[in-house]
């Protein structure tokens, strides 16, 4: 039996990558045929970043692993927009490919 995968989309009131961080998910768990459990969680204040190991918004989470590829090595937790550097340059969203790469090695 599969176990239902927690997707964790954490952002601020505001951010402009929002949204599309939420659309990129439903799409490559759709896509992907995943059982999935899509939460957004807003981080309010820094305290709340430091407390939810927050890199910037949108953060991406698969069963509480960042998608970014290193990304759980880092310590630099802020509330601000979050920039990934992808195979096609600077983005407000991860590489869509570490999204899948992250789902496909989930539970």
């Amino acid at each position: 039996m599969k176990e239902t995968m927690r997707v964790e989309i954490l952002t601020f009131e505001g951010c402009p990558n929002a949204r599309s961080a939420t659309e990129l998910v439903e799409r490559i768990v759709g896509e992907l045929r995943r059982d999935a459990v899509i939460e957004r969680i807003d981080v309010p204040g820094p305290r709340d970043a430091e407390r939810l190991r927050f890199l910037g918004s949108p953060t991406i989470r698969i069963d509480g692993r960042d998608v970014e590829p290193g990304a759980d090595e880092r310590t630099d937790y802020v509330l601000a927009c979050r920039v990934y550097r992808t195979s096609d340059g600077f983005s407000g969203l991860p590489d869509e490919r570490w999204l899948r790469d992250t789902i496909v090695r989930a539970r």
